[in-house]
């Protein structure tokens, strides 16, 4: 008898986070990456972040186990940041990031089918890149 194994969906190995803002600057933004484990919850999903900052805990408690969030707090001139993730990270359908920093109407970002990702905080906002 053969065991089927589920593909991975997520494909995310590694997340690290840096702030290229001035080290003068009195900044610390919070990044939050969220694994979504539920289609339901991808439909639900906020569509900015505004909408994602100011209804997080409702949606968190809503969510349950659904998903996996990880803050992290990045202070100005911060050189770089490894987040811990998730041991079910290869189950999620969906992977997004928001920052604080970030444009208020700015949507999530997904970053689902990227392995190695660098998350840059800088004036303008967050910049996410694939790194090999």
């Amino acid at each position: 008898m053969l065991l089927a194994s589920n593909p991975s969906l997520s494909e995310i190995d590694s997340i690290h986070i840096s702030s290229r803002l001035d080290p003068n600057a009195i900044t610390i933004t919070q990044v939050d990456i969220i694994f979504v484990y539920s289609q339901a919850i991808v439909d639900l999903f906020p569509a900015t972040k505004t909408d994602w900052y100011s209804k997080q805990r409702r949606f968190i408690a809503g969510a349950g186990k659904e998903i996996d969030l990880i803050s992290i707090f990045i202070p100005q001139g911060f050189d770089s940041e490894t987040a811990s993730l998730p041991q079910r990270k290869s189950e999620a359908l969906k992977v997004y990031v928001f920052a604080q920093h970030d444009d208020s109407e700015a949507p999530p970002t997904d970053i689902t089918n990227l392995e190695n990702i660098l998350i840059e905080i800088d004036e303008f906002g967050i910049l996410v890149s694939s790194q090999n």
